[in-house]
């Protein structure tokens, strides 16, 4: 039994080595260069060995964007439970949010198609990536003045605020935004525009 357990231990742990490394790779080299020759000469492998855990390419990019909902759903929910008020847990979300895509600049990439080509299709089919949008869903229900919203209402507010969120974030991993300060300047504005507005319902 301690044998097979030590077993599954170490494909654990090279199955983690990959994602690293090919994060690492990213990191350094950006996504255009990520291939399964690389991958395993960062982790001292043979390619081959890789394909026992990955089947392609296309795989690894997959878990490291689950990887990234992961990452940013727990930032979120963090954000949301320091705070007292729908209004100021909205607020902070979209700062976590923020802090996300700079802090996790490749992984935000992969997760969104920015200067990249997404497998959106493949990501919609990740449960982990519905949960930003739930955990926002939620704190905008509480914090809209109306009563039983519909689906639709809350998509609105929540796209409205994600759209000028994203935006901003996609122009300066871009390069072709302002300076840090202007940028927050613009990012807090936005929140707390859209945040008036749906609170005055």
């Amino acid at each position: 039994m301690a044998s097979k357990e030590r077993i599954q231990r170490l494909k654990d742990e090279t199955r983690v080595n990959i994602l690293d490394a090919s994060l690492q790779i990213v990191k350094e080299e950006g996504w255009q260069s990520l291939s399964m020759r690389k991958i395993a000469d960062v982790i001292e492998y043979t390619a081959p060995i890789i394909y026992e855990y990955f089947a392609n390419k296309e795989a690894i990019l997959l878990e490291l964007t689950r990887r990234g909902f992961l990452i940013l759903s727990r930032d979120l929910q963090d954000a949301r439970s320091n705070n007292p008020t729908p209004a100021k847990q909205l607020e902070s979300m979209w700062l976590a949010y923020w802090n996300f895509a700079f802090e996790n600049k490749e992984l935000y990439q992969l997760m969104f198609g920015v200067e990249m080509n997404c497998c959106c299709d493949l990501v919609a089919t990740l449960p982990e990536s519905e949960s930003p949008f739930t955990q926002f869903s939620e704190v905008i229900i509480e914090l809209m003045n109306i009563e039983n919203p519909t689906k639709e209402m809350v998509c609105l507010k929540y796209y409205t605020l994600w759209s000028v969120v994203h935006g901003l974030i996609s122009i300066n991993i871009l390069r072709r935004g302002y300076s840090d300060e202007m940028n927050r300047q613009v990012l807090m504005d936005a929140i707390s525009g859209i945040i008036r507005s749906i609170e005055r319902g």
